[in-house]
């Protein structure tokens, strides 16, 4: 099938996944399968140290870039002081981003424990996506998953997508990777103190953020879209790191009538077709 086809037949397939939504199961992993299946995205779960990752993905080779999406935080809280007993998000942002996506390369990371099981493995407890959600173990995890999937496509150069708390996740692991060419987020929590400090709840002092490493990414093309009616992540955060990074590379899109829930897929397509490079001298953002 050429290129120009398979991407036509994917449209189609998200199309047709926007009009059948209303009928998913309300049982989220149920539901997570439809998503991924009616935009082509296959199910594989990924054994990192020491946690099982569950990702979907659409590839066809030859494979040239990678666009990787990261899920946000998911349904880690029943209430502002009970945790949930199972993360797996009840409106994976992440994923239905990566859905609308038409690229004919799209990997997709579920965080730690969430759409695994039931029964959870003994590494899912109940810290592992409460204070410990952005622990180095974790942030490791996630880079060793990623790679497996790297390693099978020498050569490849990863566009990440992170929501919510992904977006701090694909930031730290653009920092550290050489293999990254751009990073986008969506409602991204890239100050995990600050924004704890916003909401008046618990420090976690295990927690790695990405403002720590912004220098690191003073040369790469950014984009960091952020909901005008976000009070859980408001554009302050993403302003607060674009001055960290520092440079000429990096945007900040603050999004009208946007929510930290609201449905940033349906416009997902019109954000992704936004230049990388700010106008103006870029001659310093590797692309």
């Amino acid at each position: 099938m050429s290129k120009k086809r398979h991407g036509l037949v994917i449209a189609a397939l998200i199309n047709l996944s926007f009009l059948l939504a209303g009928c998913a199961s309300t049982d989220p992993r149920t539901e997570a399968n439809e998503i991924a299946a009616r935009s082509g995205l296959l199910r594989e779960n990924l054994q990192t140290e020491p946690f099982l990752i569950a990702t979907w993905s659409r590839i066809v080779p030859p494979v040239n870039r990678l666009r990787v999406y990261i899920e946000g935080d998911g349904f880690a809280w029943k209430s502002r002081t009970q945790a949930s007993d199972d993360p797996t998000p009840r409106n994976p942002t992440g994923l239905m981003l990566a859905a609308a996506d038409v690229n004919e390369n799209v990997l997709y990371l579920a965080r730690p424990c969430q759409f695994i099981g039931p029964p959870l493995p003994p590494s899912c407890s109940v810290s592992r996506w409460t204070n410990e959600r952005f622990s180095p173990a974790v942030i490791d995890a996630m880079d060793n998953a990623l790679s497996q999937v790297v390693t099978r496509y020498p050569g490849v150069k990863l566009e990440l997508v992170g929501y919510s708390g992904g977006g701090n996740i694909a930031a730290l692991l653009a920092a550290r990777r050489t293999d990254v060419r751009s990073l986008r987020t969506v409602a991204g929590n890239l100050d995990v103190a600050y924004v704890n400090a916003l909401h008046h709840v618990t420090a976690m002092p295990d927690a790695v953020s990405a403002i720590d490493s912004a220098s690191a990414l003073r040369t790469l093309p950014q984009i960091h879209f952020s909901g005008d009616a976000d009070k859980t992540v408001p554009p302050t955060v993403a302003r607060r790191f674009q001055r960290a990074v520092g440079g000429h590379c990096t945007q900040v899109d603050v999004v009208i009538g946007m929510a930290h829930g609201s449905d940033w897929a349906a416009i997902w397509p019109q954000l992704l077709a936004k230049a990388l490079t700010p106008a103006g001298d870029h001659s310093s953002c590797v692309l």
